[in-house]
């Protein structure tokens, strides 16, 4: 299963867990499993039907281009990876 790693401003949904493992073929499975196991996750994740803008997906050390129809292999590492500013 892969294993996602909750950024900390999520793991106030998660109980404080800073990863988790959840099944799903795609993103789109992975946030869908996620809110079943952590209920409010989505609306934090998503847009309606989209990722929010300003986060982005690392399926191990690639971003997920294709976005929610991006595939994860079973062993992968998922990061929901939010938007940095500064300047």
């Amino acid at each position: 299963m892969p294993t996602v790693f909750v950024p900390s401003l999520l793991r106030n949904l998660t109980g404080g867990r800073d990863s988790v493992t959840v099944e799903g073929a795609t993103v789109r499975q992975i946030i869908d499993n996620l809110e079943a196991l952590f209920p409010g996750i989505k609306a934090r994740l998503m847009d309606g039907p989209e990722l929010r803008r300003g986060i982005s997906v690392a399926i191990g050390p690639q971003i997920a281009n294709l976005g929610l129809a991006q595939p994860v292999p079973v062993d992968a590492e998922v990061h929901f990876v939010p938007a940095i500013s500064g300047g």
